[in-house]
């Protein structure tokens, strides 16, 4: 089942000093948004990147549909509204554009777990959830809006509110055992553990 697949990547990236667009930083030869997109094409009848109006002209070269958040400044929450609102697909996986390290066979597993809740969500260790690397379904659009207009922005805000699958550390492993999908770029040190890791692993970005 091909699914929308909406990519964050309107960040400030504060951490990496001046930079532009984090989306652009390369790593083992290739940007960090050609990772991403090039992982998840496969899985996706639409690719939405959801990014500010300051970064839009940057990203506009890629085979995807650039969109400008709605919520500009109230974070990953209004980015998820912005790309779900746009979705084809009832059910759209997220991902953040910082994430090289993708694994299909276990976006997929995510997915095909999707048919039966309004969202699924890595949940590695007790009190810890991934919810930039997850499923969402239409049906979170309301309680999104709601807490949004309500300033009320972390992502988890609407878990209490929907119906959600947790996926565990060990049946995240079973697909990713170094568990690489989560591995995300914040500062240039992880740029360069990012550039060290896709010279000697096979499964290197893209």
């Amino acid at each position: 089942m091909k699914v929308t697949t909406i990519i964050l990547a309107g960040g400030k990236n504060q951490r990496l000093g001046n930079v532009r667009s984090k989306a652009l930083q390369p790593v083992g030869g290739k940007s960090l948004i050609e990772c991403v997109t090039e992982r998840i094409r496969p899985l996706s009848n639409q690719i939405i990147i959801v990014t500010s109006r300051e970064q839009f002209n940057l990203l506009a070269a890629y085979r995807a549909e650039i969109l400008i958040d709605l919520y500009p400044g109230k974070g990953p929450l209004g980015g998820i509204y912005t790309g779900l609102l746009a979705a084809h697909s009832s059910y759209s996986l997220v991902v953040a554009c910082d994430m090289p390290f993708l694994n299909t066979k276990l976006l997929v597993y995510l997915v095909e777990l999707s048919a039966d809740f309004d969202a699924v969500i890595p949940s590695l260790e007790e009190g810890k959830t991934e919810p930039l690397h997850a499923v969402y379904s239409k049906n979170c659009l309301d309680s999104m809006k709601t807490r949004l207009d309500r300033n009320e922005l972390a992502v988890d805000s609407i878990f209490n509110t929907v119906h959600i699958k947790y996926v565990n550390r060990a049946e995240c492993q079973r697909l990713d055992p170094q568990l690489l999908s989560f591995f995300n770029i914040n500062d240039h040190s992880d740029l360069e553990r990012a550039a060290a890791q896709a010279t000697t692993s096979s499964d290197g970005p893209c």
